[in-house]
């Protein structure tokens, strides 16, 4: 078990990489940071497939948050006036919108700027 949260990651995606380093820049969460490329996985409680489709959170305990949720987790953690947008992120229906929002971004991400063709998901997972 680890001591720390762990944020997972898409590390072969431009946009993903670039707005983790943007967040842990201005947040400074108390967390591990890692592309699931380099991860494992499995100890971690979660697979290929789910973190090639979304930004996952993972608790010293095990919890698995993936996508909108993820990002609340990480707000929470970073504490001052984000732990208030992280807990708003978990309420219906902010948490309903972050998640169409998070999907929105998600599954476009390849066509946001610093986004590339090694960014875009395959058909079948947006």
């Amino acid at each position: 078990m680890q001591a720390r949260p762990v944020l997972v990651y898409d590390g072969d995606c431009r946009f993903c990489t670039t707005t983790v380093t943007f967040l842990e820049r201005l947040l400074r969460p108390d967390c591990s940071i890692t592309p699931w490329q380099f991860a494992d996985l499995a100890s971690l409680g979660s697979t290929q497939r789910r973190a090639e489709y979304e930004a996952l959170w993972i608790t010293p305990t095990g919890t698995v948050y993936g996508g909108a949720q993820a990002v609340a987790q990480l707000l929470l953690r970073a504490g001052k006036g984000w732990a208030v947008l992280g807990v708003l992120l978990t309420l219906p229906p902010l948490r309903w919108a972050a998640h169409g929002v998070y999907r929105i971004v998600a599954n476009n991400r390849d066509r946001l700027p610093g986004g590339t063709a090694a960014c875009a998901l395959p058909a079948d997972r947006r």
